[in-house]
């Protein structure tokens, strides 16, 4: 049986403290509880006052889809695949072979950074990433995940006798006629 390694899943705390978008649902909703807060204390309340409350409001249902989105995907990792957990009411399960994993990439801003964040974006010849990579967001630790996922790759293509090769193909120039 499969050993588990890591269990994940993108992080919402991560998205706020280390993403522009994050940092700007956070400011929505400060500008809209200290906004409410002020817009009451005046008297009279201006026709504006519902501004606060509305973008209050906002912050929140973006905060919740985010959360909401998250919970949804869930990462495993053990010492031969990468299962992802998919759904809330309706669950779908996949696995990624890992010793079918041909790239890892991460991808990461000056804020990501700061907060340990990063995209980590995964290419195999699993059919789960024959159209398009597979891409993990606001995932905390990201280089230490990486570099995890690297070695326990090519645990596995040792443990099954896989090699990786790469295909060049070199185009030749027209015959002389």
């Amino acid at each position: 049986m499969p050993q588990n390694i890591d269990r994940f899943r993108s992080s919402t705390a991560g998205w706020l403290r280390g993403s522009l978008a994050g940092w700007g649902t956070v400011l929505l909703m400060v500008i809209g509880l200290l906004g409410s807060f002020w817009a009451l204390a005046q008297r009279p309340v201006g026709a504006w006052a519902w501004l606060f409350p509305l973008g209050l409001v906002a912050g929140a249902v973006i905060l919740a889809a985010k959360w909401i989105g998250n919970l949804a995907t869930t990462y495993e990792l053990t010492d031969d695949r990468l299962i992802l957990h998919r759904g809330v009411l309706m669950k779908s399960i996949d696995a990624i072979e890992l010793y079918r994993i041909k790239d890892i990439r991460i991808d990461f801003s000056i804020i990501n950074q700061l907060a340990d964040l990063g995209t980590i974006s995964i290419t195999s010849s699993d059919e789960t990433t024959r159209a398009a990579p597979l891409v993990l967001r606001d995932i905390t630790q990201a280089r230490a995940r990486r570099e995890r996922l690297r070695d326990l790759i090519e645990a596995a293509r040792r443990r099954r006798g896989v090699r990786e090769f790469d295909m060049v193909r070199e185009e030749l120039g027209e015959p002389s006629g």
